[in-house]
């Protein structure tokens, strides 16, 4: 089972605000356990497992997954951090919540599990696909496709839609007009870190 099914709240606690797991907030601020209150000082380790862990609850992406990623943002040009941000923003369960059609990338992820996204037309059930330049992403042509995403809509996850993307909340559709830029991306993560953390698998 690579997905985490568990209490998203315990997650939080322990990580810090993750946008796109869940809206809620903890009541406690304090990490999960027995020794969650105790102040304990952190190991380099400790911190770079940590920033990994944000990322991989925030966008719901297996260990496995996050390698490949790492790896494939280590061959492209530019900061590998950035890249790896990158390759996680533009994919489409996070597309599709960024745009408010889901309250949480979980959800959005069934969203288009169940076929009620589109891209170019075509009706794409690829959590994982990676939008580009120049996609239209829409809802299916049926009204409880519509009717599920005007829900959504009336009270997104996010109040803004990131500046590479344009949407028409009348004919529920949306342009990719490039990549996202790093002051858009909503998690509050060092990407270095998270590098680091994987220089010696990737």
């Amino acid at each position: 089972m690579s997905r985490y099914r568990g209490p998203r709240l315990r997650v939080t606690r322990r990580l810090g605000e993750l946008p796109g797991l869940t809206r809620k907030s903890a009541k406690r601020q304090y990490p999960p356990g027995q020794h969650g209150q105790a102040r304990k000082k952190r190991s380099e380790y400790a911190i770079r497992l940590e920033e990994k862990q944000k990322l991989r609850f925030n966008y719901g992406v297996s260990e496995r997954q996050m390698l490949r990623y790492v790896r494939k943002a280590r061959r492209a040009a530019g900061s590998t951090g950035q890249v790896l941000l990158q390759l996680l923003e533009m994919r489409l369960d996070n597309t599709v919540f960024r745009l408010g059609m889901a309250p949480t990338i979980p959800g959005a992820r069934q969203l288009v599990n169940h076929g009620h996204v589109t891209v170019n037309g075509r009706v794409v059930d690829i959590p994982s696909y990676q939008c580009k330049a120049g996609d239209v992403i829409g809802v299916r042509d049926t009204d409880r496709s519509r009717k599920l995403v005007e829900s959504n809509l009336q009270s997104p996850g996010l109040s803004y839609v990131p500046s590479h993307l344009e949407f028409d909340k009348n004919k529920l559709q949306a342009k990719v007009n490039g990549l996202v830029e790093r002051e858009w991306v909503a998690l509050d993560v060092n990407e270095l870190l998270v590098v680091e953390y994987y220089s010696r698998q990737a």
